[in-house]
């Protein structure tokens, strides 16, 4: 996706803005106006881009500090998931932005490798799509995810 940067306006008088060198359009006050971005919006594409990911996901429900992977059979309640959008905040300061994100990790694939892509990819992402600057990708990896299933049980 390509930005394009407005057509400048002329005001007949000459005096034309002057560019700043190495400065890129970001969002917030241009010679239009301003735009906002509410943090809701951020938070969803910073989840969506770290779902992108096929080793990151949505992680298993916590209860006083630990994991209740068998809290995903209630209704309402999240399990690992690698499918699914992981837990995800974001606070927006005018052009920058401050991600967490808590996830699964497909086991056994490298911990900090996946969360290096995630950080990479979150930050791209959030850039392309909401011309925010993210200046810190807080990632909690709370549970991995293993595709293996437990043997049938003897009756």
């Amino acid at each position: 996706m390509a930005v394009t940067r407005p057509q400048s306006m002329s005001t007949g008088t000459g005096a034309e803005p002057a560019e700043l060198p190495g400065r890129t359009e970001l969002s917030g006050r241009t010679e239009l106006g301003s735009i906002t971005i509410a943090d809701g919006v951020v938070t969803k594409i910073a989840a969506r881009a770290a779902a992108e990911n096929p080793d990151a996901g949505a992680s298993t429900a916590r209860m006083l500090g630990r994991a209740v992977p068998v809290a995903g059979r209630l209704p309402g309640v999240r399990s690992a998931d690698l499918d699914a959008l992981p837990k995800t905040t974001v606070d927006v300061d005018g052009s920058k932005a401050y991600v967490s994100l808590e996830l699964s990790v497909r086991w056994p694939v490298s911990v900090q490798e996946v969360t290096a892509q995630v950080r990479r990819h979150v930050r791209g992402r959030v850039r392309e799509l909401a011309g925010l600057d993210v200046d810190e990708v807080h990632i909690v990896v709370a549970d991995l995810v293993t595709d293996i299933t437990s043997p049938p049980r003897v009756r």
